[in-house]
């Protein structure tokens, strides 16, 4: 064998073992749990409302309930009902502050008849400073949040379950 022959194939060797430890060495994909089936299920929700004061957005405590609940209704996935009794999945939004100049978004549902908690999902508010813009920054957030909510029961345009 000649020494260029013999090189080559010690280059081969060195990028196919090369490959093969990149590959061993990506983490392994783990599959998502299983979504409850009361959320897969519903299609009658309760907001609750558990207020959210907020000295960064305007409109008093009760925009994020009012915006959410209009919103949820007017995606007519679910029939809105007054009355938890009435519901299959109850929702609690809430509003934190998260920092200076941000805030979360926390929605907690519940199944209706066992009271437990079965998912949370939280959607972050940009950083502001200026009330526009915190204002702006809450109005982008809310759908965001809506959106994760119909994704996750399998409502969303796109999404089959």
């Amino acid at each position: 064998m000649s020494h260029i022959s013999l090189g080559s194939r010690f280059i081969a060797c060195y990028a196919l073992i090369s490959a093969f430890t990149a590959l061993a060495q990506q983490p392994a994909t783990t599959p998502p749990g299983p979504v409850p089936p009361a959320i897969l299920a519903a299609k009658k929700i309760f907001l609750s409302n558990s207020g959210a004061p907020s000295a960064f957005y305007s409109g008093g405590q009760n925009r994020a309930y009012n915006q959410f609940y209009a919103a949820l209704q007017n995606s007519g996935f679910f029939e809105m009902v007054g009355d938890p009794v009435d519901a299959d999945l109850v929702l609690e939004l809430q509003l934190f502050d998260s920092g200076p100049g941000s805030g979360t978004f926390k929605l907690l549902i519940y199944d209706r008849k066992t009271h437990f908690l079965l998912w949370t999902l939280l959607e972050p508010i940009n950083i502001c400073s200026r009330q526009k813009t915190c204002d702006a920054n809450f109005d982008e957030a809310l759908p965001v949040l809506l959106l994760n909510f119909e994704k996750l029961a399998g409502k969303a345009p796109g999404v089959g379950r």
